[in-house]
């Protein structure tokens, strides 16, 4: 029965056995040896691949292994390895600045291996100098690995593989935009003193490699600086690499401000390639400030009785860090008092300089008998021709009923009553030689 069946399938049965045989000795079962072959890496920079002058970025470098293995052997007596020619092990990238105006600040990093066809990614931190020339510029990229040599088989699974030490340099480019740079030569300012207008003076100088057209120079306050801009943009048209312009522009300094140096921010907005108006890198200055203009006064102590008059002398000394001029001194009188004078005029005065103004100043007879406080002020003119008005300063008045000579020569009744007196004797004197 089984010979017939035999006989009847012999050829389905030999074509079992022929695929059955296949499966035994395909390389399915089998182990590769590889003869040649090694890492083949290259490098590019992902992303974006332009960075401005000044700027703090981020450099991702992908590093990928093409290597390809192209001799090899398959044998079922042959175990896999665990590692081929063309992987590279223990990868570490370490990326130098080279000529490029930048500073790298990432150190040496370790990636792990990367097999063929496959890639790893790292990134570096850097730095842009911020008077960096535009243009393209190479970063060398230095790449050490372990490269898989041979293996030593002991027995049916012991093995020793080993290793030789690699080193390759690639160099990935890098891109810094041409732009505008503005770098302030010189900063002045004019008597610029504190609770004042004034104006500053700005020498800039474009140390970029981007010729600027339509090109308006422009000054911020820089945060809580007590010196902000009135007027704060300058038009000066066409600003090309290596030109320097000048600039002035009329500032107001805060009442707080002290003698002392304060920041103030520059920055220029110019055109670029693509027609777009474009704002440089900010630059900050020192301006130089002076304490407030301010006026002290010396002046004898003043006494007055009721119904007198008094003329008295105050002097005043600029006592600040700056001239002033056409300064006009008043005095402000109310009820006891009155005056057919309250203004004089004290001239120019340099910083340390005084002048004395006088003043007729007259109180009522019916004053209440106590000490008086009368105002008196400063209007006076900056170096820019603006006016001013000091902060008011004290006079002080003692009105008291006055004994003896003091109280009669202050008084003007009494100096009436003297006159006419006088007058009577002389006339008295007179008439009485004529008669003789």
């Amino acid at each position: 029965m089984i010979p017939t069946l035999m006989r009847r399938h012999k050829g389905r049965i030999i074509i079992l056995l022929l695929v059955l045989a296949a499966f035994l000795v395909s390389p399915a079962f089998a182990g590769t040896r590889y003869f040649e072959g090694s890492p083949n890496l290259t490098a590019y920079v992902s992303g974006a691949n332009q960075f401005a002058p000044g700027s703090s970025i981020q450099i991702p470098v992908v590093i990928k292994n093409t290597g390809i293995n192209t001799y090899y052997e398959v044998a079922s007596n042959i175990v896999d390895r665990a590692d081929v020619p063309t992987t590279a092990k223990f990868v570490t990238v370490a990326m130098g600045a080279g000529n490029a105006p930048v500073v790298i600040k990432t150190d040496p990093q370790m990636i792990g291996d990367i097999a063929s066809q496959d890639q790893q990614t790292a990134t570096f931190s850097a730095t842009v100098n911020a008077d960096a020339a535009g243009g393209t510029y190479t970063l060398p990229l230095n790449i050490t690995y372990q490269q898989f040599s041979h293996v030593d088989q002991y027995g049916m699974d012991t093995f020793q593989y080993y290793y030789v030490p690699m080193n390759v340099t690639l160099t990935v480019p890098l891109v810094i935009k041409s732009e505008v740079i503005p770098e302030v030569i010189s900063a002045t300012s004019d008597n610029l003193v504190a609770g004042a207008d004034g104006y500053v003076n700005l020498t800039i100088k474009n140390i970029g490699s981007f010729d600027g057209t339509k090109a308006t120079v422009q000054i911020v306050q820089n945060d809580d600086s007590p010196v902000s801009p009135v007027d704060s943009n300058v038009y000066i048209g066409d600003f090309p690499a290596g030109s320097t312009v000048s600039c002035q522009y009329k500032v107001a300094v805060a009442d707080t401000a002290q003698n002392k140096t304060y920041p103030v921010d520059v920055v220029v907005n110019y055109q670029n390639d693509e027609g777009d108006m474009v704002p440089s890198q900010s630059q900050t200055v020192g301006i130089d400030v002076g304490n407030k203009v301010n006026f002290a006064i010396q002046i004898s102590p003043i006494e007055m009785s009721p119904g007198s008059k008094h003329t008295i002398q105050i002097e005043y000394q600029n006592t600040g860090d700056t001239m002033v001029y056409s300064a006009q001194a008043r005095i402000s009188v109310a009820a006891p008092f009155t005056s057919s004078s309250d203004v004089a005029y004290l001239g120019d005065l340099a910083p340390g300089q005084t002048a004395v103004a006088t003043y007729q100043i007259s109180v009522a007879s019916d004053a209440t008998l106590k000490e008086y406080g009368l105002d008196s002020e400063i209007r006076y003119n900056n170096a820019i021709g603006d006016t001013y008005v000091s902060d008011p300063m004290k006079v002080t008045i003692d009105v008291q009923n006055l004994t003896g000579l003091e109280g009669i020569i202050s008084n003007p009744v009494y100096l009436s009553l003297i006159a006419a007196v006088i007058i009577g004797i002389i006339y008295a004197i007179i008439h009485t030689r004529k008669k003789h």
